[in-house]
């Protein structure tokens, strides 16, 4: 197969987030804090939450079927099934198998890749690749599906602002229409940063025990402000980067999608950029950070509201924990 002759386009998105909805006047009865404090420095409003009854697979298979539907195809048309999360229903079996079970697709292969906040770019261009060298795989839905709710640290208020739950899903189809869809990846990573994002204990490294529970040591921590001058310069660099592979510039754009962490994070981007606000799409303010979920839940939206249209290119770009980070440029078709 000679992958010049193909694109990988998206053929439908969809997203899901719970109904329940923590805003930052109801955090100010957790920990000491305040509605503008949460506002200025981070541009969240509210968050969605799923409680204890709300599996993560529900929402992600939620977000899956609302992809399938709009892009018009049953769930027997997927010949494979990607999720990205940090926080899996189980540690074993995979959410993906979990989610292949709700969605009653075929026996087509299944998995879960951790890359955080990066993740369902990472599985974008996993998924890409794949399709373009191998004839089998015609459709591919992937999921970005997170319940970092249960990983957060309530008593903690530099990061219990900040998390959501929600999901978001594309289906990827490949096409002989060469120029359009996913037109490329840029994928990196620091692990020598790792501390600066991270789930101390839960894995092999340090399995649960009364000591680690005492500790609090199964939920995210984080640097923030090691993480914003990573973030930036990593984000800015990729979008450039991918940009310039693809023979495009930044005043090409008709939307900039960013993984929606910190508002000041988006605006350093967009000064890096030499962009206005205005070609930024931000949810942010509604679903706080959603990590994996983020993009293809802010992408959701934006192509409602931007209406896009064939040919309009688009750029994601995220960051995350790893350290990680991940730029794609989209064709819209």
């Amino acid at each position: 197969m000679n992958s010049e002759n193909y694109s990988i386009v998206m053929r439908g998105v969809g997203s899901a987030t719970p109904e329940t909805r923590l805003t930052n006047a109801e955090l100010t009865a957790r920990v000491e804090t305040s509605d503008e404090w949460i506002t200025t420095r981070t541009g969240i409003k509210e968050r969605r939450i799923a409680g204890d009854a709300v599996q993560l697979s529900e929402i992600a298979a939620e977000a899956g079927r609302k992809a399938l539907a709009h892009a018009g195809m049953n769930p027997d048309e997927i010949d494979m099934l990607i999720v990205a999360t940090l926080s899996p229903e189980t540690l074993c079996p995979s959410t993906a198998c979990l989610v292949q079970s709700r969605l009653g697709l075929r026996q087509v292969p299944a998995f879960d890749i951790n890359v955080a906040c990066s993740g369902w770019l990472y599985g974008l261009d996993v998924a890409r690749s794949m399709m373009l060298v191998n004839p089998t795989y015609r459709n591919v839905l992937v999921i970005g599906a997170e319940k970092l709710s249960s990983f957060t640290d309530w008593e903690d208020r530099q990061t219990c602002i900040l998390f959501g739950d929600a999901a978001g899903a594309a289906v990827l189809s490949r096409v002989e229409e060469p120029g359009f869809g996913v037109l490329g990846c840029d994928l990196g990573a620091d692990g020598n940063n790792a501390a600066l994002i991270q789930i101390p204990a839960g894995g092999s490294a340090k399995p649960a025990t009364v000591e680690t529970v005492q500790a609090r040591e199964h939920y995210l921590r984080m640097n923030g402000k090691e993480v914003f001058k990573v973030a930036v310069k990593a984000m800015s660099q990729a979008a450039m980067s991918i940009l310039e592979k693809n023979g495009a510039t930044p005043d090409d754009l008709v939307c900039i999608i960013p993984h929606q962490a910190n508002i000041r994070i988006i605006e350093a981007l967009a000064s890096r950029l030499e962009l206005s606000m205005d070609r930024f799409f931000v949810n942010i303010q509604k679903y706080g950070n959603t990590s994996a979920a983020s993009i293809p839940l802010a992408l959701d939206e934006a192509r409602i509201e931007h209406n896009f249209k064939r040919g309009d290119l688009i750029l994601l770009v995220a960051f995350g924990a790893g350290l990680t980070w991940a730029a794609s440029v989209i064709r819209w078709y």
